[in-house]
């Protein structure tokens, strides 16, 4: 799969003007809903049923890092609900508690309700991913993630997770409010929509998605893929142009023009695009990375390590660059720089806490302050040949 169209990483930006105005008819046609189209979904809402298992493992005197280590077994212990990992379909929190499968937009909904209710200080948070492509039959998806987390103290909370096997973008994390979270929840809808090729239900979902969050880039880049899709090639365009002027890191929104304006037959605005991606992806520490990756696969160990070295050079507090590096020289046989650079990773996950390193705990407490980071949540597909839609 190439690697012309990376997820962004850090704070890159892309190097590209769209001079773009907004176009205030097809600006409120797109955004057209004046209340919430489903008000009767409450994503967080969980029954008397779900009140009464919470109530009857936890104990009133239990402190408050007790109640979160009794909720995790009560997510994912054999005895209660084994919640499973199941990423076809995002549930509310009580679609998930008797599913007892999700992915991690619905077990984190059905963690954060249980939470609050033991009175638990509970809160979505996004977590960027390392790019990794998935074939959703004639569309391309790149997961992203959220978890949950809260406050002990000013200086000690914790992290809450469902997919500790993921490899994650470091200091990339980002908490989000509920609305912010209920949008994401019909952004996922939306590309469930896309995938089943229902793309009707699609704009239906990504317009109350932009309803709750006007300014969520992801869904501006899957509702034009989704005008895409039913031929309205104007306001593809515009939704594309859109997710970019909301989020100048968007590096799905300029694939997806490139592959737009080719289809459309414009070569010369495909071409400037293409090369502004050329140019973000050359500052992406991630492009690199996993450059890196494909040449090591392929035995090619010199372009692997020169690469892992580029990513280091652009993001010094990656542990995972200084992993893959050391294995590198490890492999070519420079056993004393192989432990030098594995030791600085070492060294990156002791010194800083908020280097988020997920386990097979589930549960992490950090004590230390927040660091937060900007960072664009949610799952993008791109279409066929070069461009993406997006969920959690």
């Amino acid at each position: 799969m190439g690697l012309s169209a990376l997820l962004l990483a850090g704070c890159v930006a892309i190097d590209l003007e769209l001079e773009f105005v907004q176009d205030a008819e097809i600006h409120r046609r797109i955004l057209d809903q004046t209340s919430d189209h489903f008000p009767e979904i409450d994503p967080l809402f969980i029954s008397d049923e779900v009140r009464q298992f919470v109530d009857g493992y936890l104990n009133p005197r239990d402190s408050e890092e007790t109640r979160v280590d009794k909720l995790q077994d009560l997510l994912y212990g054999e005895e209660f609900l084994h919640i499973q990992y199941e990423d076809a379909k995002t549930h509310t929190a009580l679609e998930a508690f008797h599913a007892r499968e999700g992915n991690c937009v619905s077990v984190m909904n059905l963690y954060i309700a249980m939470a609050r209710h033991a009175g638990v200080d509970a809160n979505f948070q996004t977590v960027e991913v390392q790019p990794n492509w998935d074939r959703r039959g004639d569309l391309l998806v790149i997961s992203q993630h959220i978890n949950a987390t809260g406050r002990f103290s000013a200086r000690r909370r914790y992290v809450v997770d469902f997919t500790p096997e993921i490899a994650l973008q470091k200091l990339t994390s980002r908490i989000v409010t509920d609305q912010e979270a209920r949008a994401l929840y019909f952004n996922n809808l939306g590309v469930e929509a896309l995938i089943i090729k229902d793309p009707q239900q699609a704009l239906i979902y990504f317009k109350n998605a932009l309803f709750l969050d006007p300014d969520l880039s992801i869904t501006w880049n899957n509702i034009g893929t989704t005008y895409n899709r039913l031929g309205n090639s104007n306001f593809a365009e515009y939704s594309y142009r859109m997710a970019f002027y909301s989020d100048g890191r968007n590096a799905t929104a300029i694939s997806n023009l490139v592959k737009f304006y080719k289809t459309t037959g414009n070569m010369r605005l495909a071409r400037e695009y293409a090369v502004a991606i050329e140019r973000f992806n050359n500052k992406n520490p991630y492009f690199h990375f996993a450059r890196g990756n494909l040449a090591y696969l392929e035995d090619d160990l010199r372009t692997a390590r020169d690469a892992f070295r580029k990513s280091i050079r652009l993001k010094q507090e990656e542990p995972d660059f200084y992993f893959a590096l050391a294995k590198i020289y490890l492999e070519m046989g420079d056993i004393e720089r192989s432990r030098k650079t594995n030791d600085s990773g070492k060294q990156l996950l002791v010194q800083n806490q908020e280097i988020y390193q997920p386990s097979d705990q589930k549960v992490r407490i950090i004590d230390t302050s927040t660091i937060l980071r900007d960072t664009s949540p949610g799952i993008s597909i791109i279409l066929s040949g070069g461009g993406r839609t997006r969920r959690n």
